[in-house]
């Protein structure tokens, strides 16, 4: 030591010390630090629930780097809507958003491409689907929007439902929910009344599983093709957190690569607004959470392939509300199942509702597979020799609502 004292000087090897101290303190800082934000955020790669927004970011740095723009939207943002739907509601009271108490009024939102099917049996099968939900609709008191249009070239394919729901929104003030539907869901009970008192405080309403989503992060905890919406700020505002990774092209490309990434057993496709909305959820559980109510207790979607062939034994109380034919693709040529399989499936769910409804009538088919029909009793005339259906106990007569009105509040 006093042989580098020597070379170095007295003064510079004090200097050399101090810094070597603070260098030490750094260090000790860094990693105080790091273990303070650790302890704070949670590491990542322990999948806690509710994770910050860091993932998101991520996703939003990753995919839209790619379009040099900012964030899509599905168009300008509205921040008022409940004080202008209430408004609206109050100068139009021969339009209520509820048809009497615990009865809201609803819409129910389908669709499907604008071009006819690749398969030409297809667009039949389309014609029996939407003869299906008429029929239901009919029976409950709901209003049908049928979409053939592509209202946002960016928002394609399954993204396509979500520009369509923000202007029905925003165009019928009047209508509390809207019911999306998939064109290849059909209703297979057609006497159940939804239990709209269980979702007095619920805003978003799908088939799903709590622990799926939130702690496994499945991509098929739950299900778009059925779900229920209502009309408010709120449902607003999830729809834009939402979209982002919806555009097609290579925003929807790198968001498919994360959602692979981060979600459960996901296969390597791009982005699905299925997928998207788990993700959505799973990482801002706080933000969201209380308003969403994942249905498991009775099928606001059910799966096709565990359904269809339990259908002659099925007694009222087990009959599914929805049966979704996930993956088949009876529009088109190629689908994850064969389509001679689909068609034979769907003909039989078809049938199933299509007999609740001739039922009343005193007719049915021959066979969930047969088209003839046959008849069951003879029918009731009232005392005007009108024919009087025999309705099922569980279904209301509901006077439908009306659509007259005038609305100005599109976006």
């Amino acid at each position: 030591m006093p042989v580098i004292g020597n070379c170095l000087g007295t003064s510079r090897l004090r200097r050399i010390h101090r810094a070597l101290r603070n260098f030490k303190l750094t260090i000790l800082c860094l990693f105080l630090t790091v273990v303070v934000l650790r302890g704070t955020i949670g590491p990542v790669k322990f999948g806690t629930p509710d994770l910050p927004n860091r993932l998101l970011v991520e996703h939003q740095i990753k995919s839209f780097s790619v379009r040099m723009e900012k964030p899509y939207r599905l168009g300008p943002r509205v921040s008022d809507w409940d004080e202008r739907r209430r408004k609206w509601l109050q100068n139009n009271r021969g339009f209520p958003n509820f048809i009497r108490p615990g009865k809201p009024r609803v819409l129910l939102v389908t669709g499907s491409s604008p071009e006819k099917c690749e398969n030409p049996i297809g667009d039949h099968y389309l014609l029996k689907s939407i003869k299906n939900k008429i029929d239901y609709c009919r029976l409950h008191g709901i209003e049908i929007f049928y979409n053939l249009a592509i209202l946002d070239e960016e928002m394609t394919g399954f993204w396509g439902k979500l520009p369509l729901i923000r202007k029905l929104l925003l165009s019928h003030p009047e209508v509390e929910f809207i019911w999306w539907m998939d064109s290849d869901a059909m209703f297979t009970d057609m006497s159940f009344e939804i239990p709209w008192e269980k979702y007095r405080d619920f805003n978003f309403i799908m088939h799903g599983w709590k622990e799926m989503v939130y702690d496994q992060r499945s991509w098929i905890g739950l299900n778009t093709g059925s779900f229920l919406i209502r009309n408010c700020q709120w449902s607003l505002d999830i729809l834009d957190a939402w979209a982002p990774m919806g555009p097609k092209g290579k925003t929807r490309d790198e968001a498919g690569k994360i959602l692979t990434k981060e979600l459960k057993d996901r296969p390597t496709f791009e982005a699905d607004d299925q997928s998207a909305l788990v993700y959505l959820l799973a990482t801002q559980r706080v933000k969201w959470g209380s308003k969403i109510y994942l249905e498991n207790s009775y099928n606001l979607h059910g799966y096709w392939g565990i359904l269809v062939d339990k259908f002659e034994g099925m007694i009222r109380e087990n009959r599914p509300l929805v049966t979704h034919f996930v993956g088949c693709k009876p529009c088109g040529k190629a689908g994850d199942y064969p389509v001679e399989k689909c068609l034979k499936a769907m003909e039989r769910a078809f049938n199933f509702g299509d007999d609740q409804i001739l039922e009343m009538y005193g007719f049915a088919h021959k066979s969930l597979m047969s088209r003839r029909i046959v008849k069951i009793r003879d029918v009731i005339e009232n005392e005007d020799g009108l024919i009087q259906p025999v309705l099922s106990p569980a279904v209301e007569v509901v006077e439908p609502p009306s659509s007259k009105a005038t609305l100005s509040f599109s976006k």
